[in-house]
């Protein structure tokens, strides 16, 4: 396979995916077992990466906390109406071990998985976990010290930031998992990046993880830089990613890690080590639809951008289905997807799936498939196969009223993609309303005076207007019309 410069990764809810596997197969499986056409049809539709979401091993404490924990239940009950008790498996982030489930298949089905997918193409990308365990992993137990620890008093305070826990030491106070703006959450322990040990074992589970996978999205990595520990724990420590990071290559010099990072800390991140970032200030600004920010976010530098991944969903987010209006939905879509970038899908995106699964459920609910979305997304999936989306250089582009008072020029976002001769355009109207603009071309092109725009993508009726002209291209959008094409005579 190609290099790509601007990879696609599809996520796939893992034990969601492998409880319906095993209920229509009638017994119990390895993700192994799964058919061969389930990797073959995601080579087939262009994706670089498999995100295979919660393998790692889970306990009882875990799945307990998640049935019993009353805020949650709501959420539970809202996603699956049937919802029963064996549904509730508790959280994929309240990792044991990071150690293939035993209801999975164990280490030698994740093996030959991987190899599956690397026979396709395709590399594989697994959870680490680094800034909290689960509340009965063995380190409880035998390194107390690792964690965070408060007072009978803390208990008392702050029940829902702290719990007491038998250990080899007798009972002690843990601090629960957290970030700084919400409570604790009651299935995972903080561990305590002040003590290097705990540094020096979290680098030790990176690497044992590296060996098993090509690459790893790293769950809520901001929480353990110094500014934001500091600010949350009241504890200074040492720089971990950059660390952890340089260890890592030294091993695994083409390992790939992508940040799940918010508070703007993308770009301190990326200047710490890692290849990609959530890029969630893009999906707030398109999810509020107004199209001036999004483009203002568009401005930032290439070497900020191109290690930014774009998304419109993930098992965090609702469903973009939901989110969106299907006329907004695709032209969020095109600006998303046909951005630098990493192209990040969610699995039940491209049939427009609309019900967000919690991450402690091991089952969703049965859902028909959206044709109209489902037949968008296969078509812009098989036009970003195309190199000069791939590999191709990006450049976004000013746009001009066409004449006093018509505000509407603001909603648009236009840009192009160039690979050798080959000249994108991307041009979407993100508003509610239609909209006018005019777009320069400098220096003038004369012998282009009768260019006619060749579609790859548009959107239904009524049609998206483009006239070419020698110095300009003019652009007349009904509400969230787009148009990506190319230029011929």
């Amino acid at each position: 396979m190609a290099v790509s410069h601007y990879p696609s990764l599809y996520q796939i809810n893992t034990r969601v995916r492998h409880r319906s596997f095993c209920r229509d197969q009638g017994r119990t499986a390895g993700i192994d077992d799964w058919p061969d056409s389930e990797w073959q049809g995601v080579a087939e539709q262009g994706f670089d990466w498999i995100w295979l979401l919660g393998v790692w091993q889970t306990g009882q404490a875990g799945a307990q906390v998640s049935k019993s924990h009353e805020p949650w239940q709501q959420g539970f009950q809202a996603s699956l109406a049937d919802l029963s008790e064996d549904d509730i498996c508790g959280s994929c982030f309240a990792v044991v071990r990071h150690q293939t489930a035993d209801e999975l298949g164990g280490e030698e089905a994740l093996s030959r998985v991987r190899k599956k997918l690397n026979e396709r193409g395709l590399k594989l990308m697994l959870d680490f976990v680094p800034n909290h365990t689960a509340l009965d992993h063995p380190w409880v137990r035998e390194h107390p010290e690792f964690y965070i620890q408060g007072s009978k008093e803390n208990v008392e305070r702050e029940p829902q930031n702290y719990i007491k826990l038998e250990t080899r030491q007798g009972k002690q106070v843990f601090a629960y998992g957290r970030d700084p703006y919400f409570d604790g959450w009651p299935d995972a322990l903080q561990l305590d990046y002040s003590n290097p040990k705990v540094q020096e074992s979290m680098i030790g589970e990176l690497l044992a993880i590296a060996e098993r996978c090509d690459g790893v999205r790293c769950d809520m990595a901001m929480l353990i830089l110094p500014e934001v520990f500091e600010r949350t724990w009241g504890k200074r420590i040492e720089l971990f990613w950059p660390k952890a990071i340089a260890a890592m290559r030294e091993r695994f010099p083409d390992f790939v890690l992508l940040a799940e990072v918010y508070w703007d800390l993308e770009w301190t991140l990326q200047q710490q080590g890692f290849d990609y970032t959530y890029d969630k200030r893009l999906y707030d600004r398109l999810r509020d639809r107004v199209g001036r920010p999004v483009r203002e976010h568009l401005v930032a530098g290439l070497d900020f951008q191109s290690k930014l991944a774009r998304f419109l969903e993930n098992h965090d987010e609702p469903r973009a289905a939901e989110t969106f209006p299907q006329d907004a939905h695709e032209a969020a879509a095109i600006v998303t997807f046909l951005s630098p970038g990493l192209r990040f899908f969610h699995d039940g995106q491209l049939t427009g799936k609309s019900v967000q699964i919690p991450i402690h459920l091991c089952r969703g609910p049965e859902e028909t498939a959206d044709r109209r979305l489902s037949e968008f997304y296969s078509d812009l999936l098989q036009t970003l196969q195309r190199p000069v989306f791939r590999s191709g250089e990006w450049a976004l582009t000013a746009c001009h009223p066409i004449n006093d008072g018509n505000e509407t020029w603001q909603d648009f976002i236009v840009y192009r993609w160039q690979a050798g001769k080959e000249v994108t355009w991307v041009a979407v109207n993100y508003a509610a309303q239609p909209g006018r603009c005019r777009l320069e071309r400098s220096p003038p092109h004369q012998d282009q005076n009768q260019s006619r725009p060749q579609d790859l993508l548009d959107s239904a009726s009524p049609t998206p207007i483009v006239e070419v002209n020698a110095g300009e291209m003019l652009f007349d959008f009904p509400a969230w019309g787009y148009r990506v094409f190319t230029l011929s005579s």
